[in-house]
């Protein structure tokens, strides 16, 4: 019961993280390019991990977030009813970039693996 709680509750400061930083944050270092990936809250919701991920600056728009966390979460406060408002923790979100590196391994193999049959290929001639 409490982690579907959990989860619900995440996705509502999930949301409204994003309508704020979008709306009422104007600070130039974050790029418009940036996007919540995942908001984690802890159980005892004194805490939500918040994971960005950025295709231009990721450490200039995370020092621009840090600066304005009492803002944020205090708007979160009025977004979201919940009586304790989480301290708010951003993490860069590197997820993308493995992926990429792992389709680029997984090109890799099936390039070395079309190599080797045409090399059999020939040999077998």
């Amino acid at each position: 019961m409490a982690s579907r709680r959990n989860s619900r509750l995440s996705e509502e400061v999930k949301r409204a993280l994003s309508e704020i930083i979008r709306s009422d944050v104007k600070d130039p270092r974050i790029s418009e390019l940036m996007s919540i990936t995942d908001v984690q809250v802890t159980e005892d919701l004194k805490f939500a991990k918040i994971f960005v991920s950025d295709y231009k600056d990721i450490e200039s728009t995370l020092r621009a977030l840090e600066s304005a966390k009492g803002f944020i979460r205090r708007e979160i406060g009025k977004k979201v009813k919940m009586r304790i408002i989480p301290e708010l923790i951003f993490l860069r979100d590197d997820s993308i970039e493995r992926g990429m590196q792992i389709s680029k391994l997984i090109d890799k193999v099936i390039e070395e693996d079309e190599v080797r049959k045409v090399n059999k290929d020939n040999a077998e001639e």
